[in-house]
């Protein structure tokens, strides 16, 4: 069984899908007219305005965090690494055109679930891929797909994995036992998801900011120590973007065709653009347009693919760490240990992995839980949340190669319905921000309130 869920989650992450997500992010990004590079600035600043006009339950700023808080995560840690060890260098340009055309996808997602969202019984804000699915493609079934693969999805790569991690790090670092460690997690996450999308957007809002502010200033100071090997660094990127690396030493080695193959797959895993979980959360932010959450949304992916994972990449690179034939989080903390005195270096990884593993179970419980409500009607919310709980803990304590398997299909399987609903409705996406940006230009919309 577990053979044939390895080989299943191979196939359903091969080659066609990662040429369907990119292409559909080239594709987006030719009708939009590069609106992720004409709006970037306006998007940025439209973050931190306040919508005081339009309908939802959480602010941009709130929405926005919520989102990263469940990219920003394993993949900027251990994603960039792993691809940098398999495709070399020069995987990382490939991770940024990925994160590049993903803004364009984002900004799509977080359209379509603002322009498809509904109010539900309890009169709170719900939306995603299965309702623009089902009330904007009129395919229900494809929105009740989406629905059943996201919610057996959060389970497993939102929640027993992040779980996971997290045990093995803190145990790794202070000798507790996977039992503490999961009854802990479990508690702490049950005292802020009881409290629905508002605390955990609340939460994320103060835990985000803070763990890229403390990896940000870390890898900085990393940089700063091999300064001299910055530029070098980003030579690197460059030169090997379409040539690859030869094998050497303990160095996995690389092909050019390795080099584009990990840096899309990894950049994808990191930003999630195309999946479809980011714009559940998109939909219940406060705005009177659908573009302006869009906006906000697809800043999203800059700052997890183009900033953040970039960080990791810089420390890689210019402490030349990327040749020691580690990969994963153990190159990583490899890289930071190398620039920084001490322990410091693996307690700061150690820190941004538990913190960022912990904000990505509080946001897929978001995600889960309205992919839940969907199936059901708004039934059974409670013992929802409690199984989540559950979980949490039990993933601290069992080893899951099985678990990551069934998550990577089920991510794969998420994808499929809604790559095939930003195709299909791209019609109204384009007409739709056309208007609005006309509107702003004359000014018969308000830029920002």
């Amino acid at each position: 069984m577990s053979a044939f869920l390895e080989s299943f989650a191979g196939f359903m992450w091969g080659p066609w899908l990662l040429i369907f997500l990119l292409g559909t992010g080239f594709w987006l990004t030719i009708r939009l007219r590069g609106i992720q590079f004409r709006f970037l600035f306006y998007a940025l600043r439209l973050t931190f305005s306040k919508e005081m006009e339009g309908q939802g339950d959480i602010s941009h700023f709130g929405s926005l965090m919520t989102a990263l808080a469940a990219t920003v995560g394993i993949g900027n840690i251990a994603g960039v690494s792993t691809a940098v060890a398999l495709g070399g260098p020069g995987a990382i340009f490939w991770m940024w055109i990925t994160g590049l055309v993903g803004m364009a996808t984002k900004y799509s997602e977080g359209f379509l679930a603002v322009k498809f969202r509904r109010k539900n019984d309890q009169g709170k804000i719900s939306g995603g891929p299965m309702y623009y699915l089902e009330d904007g493609l009129k395919i229900k079934w494809l929105g009740i797909c989406f629905a059943v693969f996201g919610a057996f999805a959060a389970f497993g790569i939102g929640n027993m994995v992040q779980a996971n991690t997290t045990a093995i790090a803190l145990s790794s670092s202070t000798g507790l036992n996977s039992f503490t460690i999961g009854m802990f997690l479990a508690i702490l996450t049950g005292l802020v998801i009881i409290g629905g999308i508002k605390r955990i957007a609340e939460v994320a809002s103060y835990l985000v900011p803070f763990m890229v502010a403390v990896y940000f200033l870390g890898a900085l100071i990393v940089i700063l120590n091999h300064i001299n090997q910055l530029g070098p660094g980003i030579k690197l990127v460059f030169e090997q973007a379409f040539s690859g690396t030869a094998a050497t030493g303990g160095f996995a080695g690389a092909t050019l065709a390795n080099g584009i193959r990990y840096g899309v797959a990894r950049g994808l895993f990191s930003n999630e653009s195309g999946m479809g979980s980011a714009p559940i959360v998109a939909a219940a932010a406060r705005t009177n347009h659908p573009c302006k959450q869009a906006l906000v949304s697809m800043t999203g992916t800059f700052l997890d693919t183009l900033i953040v994972c970039s960080i990791t990449a810089m420390v890689i690179n210019s402490t030349g760490v990327w040749t020691s034939g580690e990969t994963g989080v153990a190159l990583t903390i490899q890289a930071f240990s190398a620039g920084l005195p001490g322990f410091w270096g693996n307690l700061l990884v150690t820190l941004g992995t538990i913190t960022f593993a912990f904000s990505t179970i509080l946001a897929w419980e978001y995600y889960g839980e309205k992919c839940f409500e969907y199936l059901f009607k708004g039934k059974y919310i409670s013992l929802y949340r409690y199984s989540w709980i559950f979980f949490v803990f039990l993933g601290a304590q069992i080893k899951l190669e099985m678990v990551w398997n069934i998550s990577d299909a089920m991510n794969a399987l998420m994808a499929i319905p809604n790559l095939i609903g930003l195709v299909c409705l791209s019609g109204i996406l384009v007409r739709e921000t056309r208007l609005y940006e006309r509107g702003v230009t004359e000014g018969s919309i308000n830029k920002y309130d």
